[in-house]
């Protein structure tokens, strides 16, 4: 197969035209400040305000509980640091999970060496999160839980509107990184508890270097950038117009199409999945068989390195991971993995493909194909699988 397979949709996404289109005015014709007070200027403050509420819409939420960031990255840093900072007077614990993104685990890193205690709490081999423990994680301290609404290697599903009956029930604030799952499934903020959500727009086939912040009304947390009076005065900086339109273009469209797209996913993963487990040996799937992502697969492969299946999969036009796009330089075996219980020479061997609406039928099966011929190829020269095959 001459053309590229893009397997890797939970890194980024393909901007679609639809949303390009809608963001080219606001280049070149509509480029005014919206923050000006003349009416050439003043448009484009309409058009974030309606990208504002088409996305609050999406959540359940009011449009003025919307904040616009850079990113998920910068509304996970706001959403904890600013908490820590507000509520510093009730408190310095704050309870996670060993298997969120770097954007929460490193911010969370951060405010322990400036005096704060956290929390974080172990997962079960799917990778959900134990309520009892969190309950029991619970101090007259804690100020702010923070649990991934989905996770982005291994794809499981928290549960999330149980974890916001505890945080609600302990008068203790719940913020959840969704930058996975906004969009891809149904999330309404109020029916689950939710006090802060992170969200991305590359993740839905909008644009990179926009975000957003959910923040339900009555949680005073303060600004993380200082300047001037953008956002309600709590995000300052002038207004990425055009990234703003995108998104609100993409989250219309993605939630316009959630119900057949995820459908379609599901089916492709599912028959993804099957194919893989029965035809490669010495196989795991990472992560819940059913409260998963629609579209993502998580596969690790015992007596090889992910590393070196990345590259012969890209040598054969298959774009895949080994896990999370932050960290995918590195060639130390992935926390998520490690933190569900695999030893780190499974852990090694591990593969995520993520699917997209565009992708068929004939390109899984292709990949099928590679994978076995390439793992295949990869234990015969592992003095590891020899040594194992020849004990058997």
């Amino acid at each position: 197969m001459e053309k590229k397979i893009y397997l890797d949709n939970a890194a980024t996404t393909r901007t679609r035209p639809e949303v390009v289109d809608a963001m080219l005015p606001y280049f070149t014709e509509k480029f005014g400040n919206p923050s000006s007070v003349y009416e050439f200027a003043s448009q484009n403050k309409k058009a974030v305000d309606e990208a504002r509420g088409t996305i609050a819409k999406a959540l359940g939420a009011d449009i003025t509980e919307v904040y616009f960031t850079g990113g998920g990255t910068e509304a996970d840093n706001w959403a904890i640091k600013a908490t820590a900072e507000a509520y510093k007077a009730k408190g310095n614990h704050i309870i996670t999970t060993k298997i969120e993104h770097h954007a929460v685990l490193h911010t969370c890193e951060y405010l322990e060496k400036n005096g704060y205690e956290v929390t974080y709490l172990d997962v079960d081999e799917y990778g959900i999160v134990k309520l009892d423990q969190l309950e029991k994680a619970i101090k007259p301290t804690t100020i702010l839980i923070t649990i991934m609404f989905a996770n982005n290697e291994i794809g499981t599903i928290q549960p999330i509107k149980e974890i916001g009956e505890i945080a609600k029930r302990n008068k203790i604030l719940f913020h959840t990184d969704a930058v996975q799952a906004f969009a891809q499934v149904d999330i309404n903020v109020n029916d689950m508890g939710i006090d802060m959500l992170s969200a991305s727009a590359h993740k839905l086939n909008g644009p990179k270097g926009i975000g957003f912040l959910y923040i339900k009304k009555g949680v005073k947390i303060r600004s993380l950038i200082h300047g001037g009076a953008q956002e309600r005065q709590r995000r300052a900086g002038t207004e990425n117009v055009p990234g703003v339109v995108g998104f609100g273009k993409a989250v219309e469209i993605a939630m316009a199409t959630m119900e057949d797209r995820a459908k379609k996913e599901i089916e492709l993963r599912d028959y993804l999945i099957k194919r893989v487990l029965a035809e490669v040996p010495y196989t795991r799937l990472n992560g819940d068989r059913v409260k998963r992502l629609p579209n993502n697969a998580n596969f690790s492969f015992q007596f090889i390195e992910g590393e070196s299946l990345l590259i012969m999969l890209d040598m054969n036009h298959i774009c895949a991971s080994s896990g999370s796009a932050c960290t995918s330089g590195s060639l130390d075996p992935s926390h998520v993995l490690l933190a569900i219980g695999l030893p780190h020479e499974i852990a090694h061997g591990s593969l995520r493909l993520t699917l997209s609406e565009d992708n068929t039928v004939e390109e899984i099966d292709y990949t099928v194909e590679k994978i076995k011929e390439i793992v295949d190829k990869l234990r015969k020269m592992s003095p590891l699988y020899e040594d194992f095959t020849r004990k058997r």
